[in-house]
Formats: C-alpha cells, structure tokens, sequence
C-alpha cells in the first residue's frame, strides 16, 4: 500500500512537474477557490461585523445573507482543498519539512473550525440576541484567520 501510494505521489509529481498547462490549472483552482471562499467570506464577516451595531430588521438581514452564503464558502473551501492536496502531492519531501507548510495547515483547521462556529451562532442568533456577541467574535475570528492563511500560502514557496 505504501509502495503504490508513493508510486501515486511520484507519477503525480513527474506529471506536474512536466505539463505549465497542468500546474496552470490546478495553481487556478487553488487561487480561485480562495478568491471565491475567502472573498464572500470577508464580505460576509464585514457585514456581520456591522450589523452587530444595529437594530433587529438590519441583524435579520444580515444573518439571511450569512446563511446563503454558507454554501458558498463551503464549496470554495472544497475547492481549495482538493486543489492544495494536488500541490502538497506534487512536491511532499518539501512540504512535508516546511514549517510554514504546516502552520499553514493549522490556520486552515483553525478557520474551518471557526466556520462551524460561525454557522451553529448564525442559526442561534435567530432565535437569540444574545448570540451576536459570539457571532460578532467568530466574523472578527475568520477575518483574520482569512489573512493569515493567505499570508501564509504566499510565504510558503519563498520560504519554505
């Protein structure tokens, strides 16, 4: 199994590593799902981060932009991390080492937990006022969870 695994892993490499149409697409899929994802995402937080200073029918408005743009976030989020297992796949010795790889990695976990926060506060705030402080929390969270993530992604192939 681990024979064929990294027979996988290396036959992936060599085809990345030799197609600029290849590497094109898959690095289009990687950046578009963040701009997709992330982009709607930091929308939404600003707009979270607002309408926890006003009134009930501005908060109503909001939480319904929030929740229909859950799936969104959600399907760039896919995106991205199909996209990023091709990239970790077609270079894994360098990945594997790379602190800032891993760090990386860590935000990402971080930022999808924060997400299923933000979805479960979203649904209770609703019902309860009393959650927008923990929403407002969460969209403050994910904005710069968002930033770091993507400082870390711009880092990683310059140092490692």
């Amino acid at each position: 199994m681990r024979v064929a695994l990294a027979s996988m892993v290396s036959q992936w490499a060599s085809l990345y590593a030799s197609s600029g149409a290849l590497r094109t697409a898959i690095g289009f899929l990687h950046v578009g799902g963040l701009v997709m994802s992330g982009g709607r995402a930091i929308v939404m937080d600003r707009e979270t981060i607002l309408a926890y200073r006003c009134g009930d029918a501005d908060r109503a408005d909001a939480l319904h932009d929030l929740r229909a743009s859950h799936a969104l976030v959600v399907g760039g989020l896919i995106v991205v991390s199909l996209s990023g297992l091709l990239l970790f796949a077609s270079d894994v010795d360098n990945y594997l080492v790379s602190k800032t790889f891993w760090i990386k990695m860590g935000c990402i976990l971080l930022l999808s937990l924060n997400g299923f926060r933000m979805m479960r506060a979203t649904h209770a705030a609703a019902s309860a006022p009393s959650a927008w402080p923990t929403l407002r929390r969460t969209a403050i969270a994910s904005l710069v969870l968002w930033m770091v993530t993507t400082l870390l992604g711009v880092a990683l192939p310059n140092v490692g």
